[in-house]
């Protein structure tokens, strides 16, 4: 299997489908949530799937139905994207920001502690900067902050500068090379969740997922068509889910609540469906343990 998409049946649930409204998958990955949608749309009905990822698009080749456009693209471009295919309005987005169980399992793509891969961690595998270029060319300082930021290491500092001093005898080229640095600076029975957040912190920069998820919000309000039409984003840490978490409740990205100074109005553009996220159920957590962090917000035009 690709991949198990995570929540399933809540994401397709929590989108509202109309059988001939117009659907955005804006993370195709293995299709699981674009097939589940297609099973809900009408003859009339359409969706739009993104992704960067060659692997994915594999995958779309593989669904026969016209209802289906796959566009090869990062979903922060996606308002840009939708006007090249005549389309302005929509009736649900869909974003789930974990990465798939296939880039993971994948030895070659860099994604995973649990294997020895070159130093890759690109979801676009045409673009420029790679998990190689930040371990062996970025500045220390960049380092640091990048592991402090990204991956909330405490001791980011002085691993920066561990993995700068290795890197001048001999380039850093793999996984495998770049864990024997991190085993000297991992505290004592936590290794695993060290690894993890490193590779995130490296992960994020390398793709610049932040900025992506920011990009992508910000243009969701004006592609909603009415207050029927539902966003659902499914994040996998906190860093994401702060992102959602404050747009939603505030329309920015720091949760303050802006208020028009003549009439004391709240301005932002989107309103949580339910206060708490979804989380998965225990039958899915016995079965998939990737889906215990998750977390689903869904969300509507303010009124």
């Amino acid at each position: 299997m690709y991949h198990e998409s995570v929540m399933l049946h809540e994401c397709v649930e929590g989108l509202n489908i109309r059988p001939d409204g117009v659907y955005v998958d804006v993370t195709f990955g293995g299709g699981g949530h674009s097939k589940a949608i297609l099973e809900k749309l009408g003859e009339k009905g359409k969706l739009y799937a993104f992704d960067q990822d060659p692997d994915a698009k594999k995958n779309a080749n593989l669904i026969d139905d016209k209802r289906l456009v796959f566009i090869e693209a990062n979903f922060r471009y996606i308002k840009k994207y939708l006007r090249l295919h005549g389309v302005k309005q929509v009736d649900g987005i869909l974003a789930d920001f974990g990465i798939s169980s296939h880039q993971i399992d994948e030895p070659t793509r860099g994604f995973s502690t649990r294997f020895d891969g070159e130093l890759d961690m690109r979801m676009n595998q045409k673009a420029e900067i790679s998990a190689y270029t930040v371990i062996n060319k970025y500045p220390e300082e960049q380092l640091h902050k990048i592991f402090g930021m990204y991956g909330e290491i405490k001791n980011a500092r002085t691993l920066a500068g561990a993995i700068c001093s290795e890197r001048m005898n001999q380039p850093i080229n793999t996984t495998g090379e770049l864990k024997a640095i991190l085993e000297k600076y991992a505290p004592k029975f936590k290794e695993f969740r060290y690894f993890a957040q490193v590779f995130q912190a490296i992960r994020i920069e390398v793709n610049q997922e932040l900025d992506v998820i920011q990009e992508f919000l910000e243009q969701t309000p004006e592609l909603l068509r009415d207050t029927d039409s539902r966003l659902c984003i499914m994040t996998f840490h906190s860093l994401e889910d702060r992102l959602v978490k404050n747009y939603i409740k505030a329309g920015n990205f720091y949760g303050e609540l802006q208020k028009d100074i003549v009439y004391g109005t709240v301005d932002k553009p989107l309103e949580a469906v339910s206060r708490k996220p979804i989380e998965a159920s225990a039958d899915e957590l016995a079965r998939n343990n990737r889906s215990r962090s998750a977390k689903l917000r869904i969300a509507t035009l303010s009124k």
